[in-house]
């Protein structure tokens, strides 16, 4: 391999493989994408109902927890991050969601102008191929490609009317005009399979002459001469090597690693250096401050009639479930239990919504059976109450010196009282829909946190000893103009040269929704100012 390319990325997930296609794309300029786990040819990423497995047996996974949090119960809460090309789009659940337009007005209004609804939106039109085509809110022809779920579901259809019933408008489009209302979740599904940033971006374009990818390569540091970034140190089978980056290092691990090696390489808060003995090439005290994450409360229902997943996951149908879902890209496996979301507001007076809705139309349990021999595990559904806009902040901190040793995570979830309270009226939301009358034929009872807990203490204590993250952690680098941003408008590391941080840890807050879509808009525009300053 050449020990010098033009852009070396560090991280193949959303948005290094999203720069990597970019960067590349005039044949000419040298690209170099190392990334730390191995390749997404596993056929559970690629199947949609395998997603629950790779999830919970962390199958390409960093294996990230949080330290244990005081205000979650003292627990350890899982912070599953993709460690394998195509980072966390291949692992996630393949929603797809912009946030609210208000979000991107608000950066704006933060010195940001360039990152204005207006400016952002021609990114994602960019980054996807949606089933409806173009239009003036959509793409038609990006490299990813996106639908509406189609899962087929009697209870999807009674939660819909249900919602309609309480005065919820169905939304068509929740990415278009407007984002309230319920309505079909968009994924990032193309031919039934998982359309994730390595099947969109990256795996198209492998053939290009000048574009590098070296898998199993765990970076260990930015390498400067002065206040220049020249190049990356990374271990790859055992080995400590050097790659010089003639333009630029573009660091795209994501909100915990690229705080991480900003820290390993010297650019962090003196004070937290010095106490791991690392020399201080840029002092920013915000580098792995600002940390935030979608707390998620889990409601489960035992559900009464026998649910389509229940079905499909007796041995005998589910390997020609598999079967056709692998070969044919068509049947039940392509599809994720669920298929519906919505986007609420705990009260008239808030401006847009403040919750989301992730309906769960299977049990969380589910696993395969065949009677006698094993027993159908127990029919369920859920859903996930997801607060949008946490004003909760956590932060990415040094362990040790040593790269390949985990950073600490402290999420500081429900920290903030008004973060509880709006979660509060989210959960009384989706209980007082369970319990219309439309609903009866199958919601059997309430397993989480049970019927009888009624309190806001008693759902307080529920939602603090089990509630989880959505995966959305972000913030950690952010933008802006104020003397604790990381990185400046164009998403360059301030106090030294030719080095970019471009993924989610860049957002100076959280978006409304599923974070995927925006960190490859991210990217996509920042390939474009990457291109401009160098022409």
């Amino acid at each position: 391999m050449s020990a010098s390319f033009d852009y070396v990325i560090v991280g193949a997930g959303s948005a290094g493989c999203t720069l990597a296609n970019r960067l590349s794309a005039d044949g000419r300029t040298r690209v170099l994408l190392l990334e730390a786990g191995g390749w997404d040819r596993h056929p559970l990423i690629k199947l949609p109902l395998g997603w629950g497995k790779v999830l919970l047996d962390r199958m390409y996974d960093w294996g990230y927890d949080t330290e244990p949090e005081a205000t979650m119960g003292g627990r350890r809460i899982e912070v599953a991050r993709g460690k394998v090309i195509g980072g966390s789009s291949s692992i996630n659940a393949m929603a797809y969601v912009r946030g609210n337009r208000a979000d991107y007005e608000r950066w704006a209004s933060r010195g940001l102008p360039d990152w204005s609804y207006d400016k952002v939106l021609p990114y994602f039109r960019k980054q996807e191929s949606w089933e409806g085509g173009a239009s003036e809110f959509r793409g038609g022809n990006g490299p990813l490609g996106t639908r509406k779920a189609r899962y087929k579901d009697p209870l999807v259809d009674a939660y819909l009317a249900g919602a309609q019933e309480m005065g919820y408008a169905l939304n068509d489009d929740y990415n278009g005009a407007t984002q309230d209302g319920f309505g079909r979740m968009q994924m990032t599904l193309r031919n039934g399979h998982r359309e994730s940033a390595a099947t969109g971006y990256l795996h198209p374009v492998l053939d290009r002459s000048n574009l590098t990818v070296r898998t199993d390569s765990l970076v260990t540091r930015v390498v400067f001469d002065g206040t220049r970034a020249v190049g990356i140190e990374y271990i790859h089978k055992g080995e400590r090597r050097f790659v010089a980056a003639e333009r630029e290092v573009i660091l795209s691990g994501g909100a915990i690693n690229s705080p991480q090696v900003l820290m390993l390489s010297g650019i962090g808060d003196p004070d937290e250096l010095a106490e791991h003995n690392i020399a201080v090439k840029a002092a920013l005290p915000g580098v792995g401050k600002n940390l935030q994450d979608h707390l998620a409360a889990l409601l489960i229902y035992g559900r009464r009639d026998e649910s389509p997943l229940l079905h499909h996951m007796r041995y005998d149908r589910l390997l020609w479930t598999l079967g056709q879902g692998m070969f044919a890209g068509k049947g039940f496996a392509t599809e994720l239990p669920g298929g519906i979301t919505a986007f609420i507001k705990t009260s008239p007076d808030e401006p847009i919504p403040d919750i989301q809705l992730l309906f769960i139309a299977g049990s969380l349990a589910a696993k395969p059976y065949l009677p006698p021999f094993s027993q159908p595990f127990a029919d369920s559904f859920a859903c996930r109450i997801v607060l949008l806009r946490p004003e909760s902040r956590g932060s990415i901190t040094l362990a040790s010196a040593n790269p390949s040793m985990h950073p600490r995570i402290k999420q500081g979830l429900l920290s903030v009282d008004r973060d509880w309270r709006k979660l509060s009226a989210g959960i009384r939301i989706f209980r007082e829909l369970a319990q219309l009358p439309r609903l009866a034929p199958y919601v059997a009872r309430e397993i989480g946190p049970g019927a009888d807990v009624t309190s806001d203490d008693g759902l307080e204590a529920y939602v603090r000893k089990t509630g989880v993250t959505a995966h959305h952690p972000c913030g950690t680098c952010r933008m802006g103009t104020d003397e604790n941003a990381v990185v400046d408008s164009e998403l360059r590391v301030r106090g030294v040269e030719g080095l970019r941080v471009v993924d989610a840890s860049v957002f100076p807050d959280l978006v409304g929704g599923n974070i995927n879509g925006p960190v490859i808009m991210v990217a996509e525009k920042a390939a474009d100012m990457i291109i401009a300053a160098s022409a």
